[in-house]
């Protein structure tokens, strides 16, 4: 089993990082075929084999994802997809 955790440092408004959050969320659901839901500022996803959460926290969003087993050999890929898509939607140009 895999853990990654990415943390992106903002400048956005409370309501400019939610939009944010959920284009992170809606590209996490689309590659990944996760289910997606808000619980206050916590976005929690799930599948079988992964699941993990994107919280709101001030002026940064914190990404944990845990995948399972047959997950884990994508985790570089995986990372390194959702960290550049979290800065391009946190951090415009």
């Amino acid at each position: 089993m895999a853990e990654l955790k990415i943390v992106q440092e903002h400048s956005l408004s409370p309501a400019a990082a939610r939009t944010a959050a959920e284009q992170v969320a809606q590209r996490l659901a689309a590659e990944l075929g996760l289910a997606c839901k808000w619980e206050g500022d916590v976005l929690r996803f799930e599948r079988s084999g992964v699941d993990g959460d994107l919280r709101l926290e001030g002026q940064s969003a914190s990404l944990r994802i845990r995948l399972g087993m047959l997950m884990s050999a994508f985790a570089p890929a995986i990372e390194a997809k959702v960290a550049e898509k979290m800065r391009k939607v946190f951090v415009p140009a």
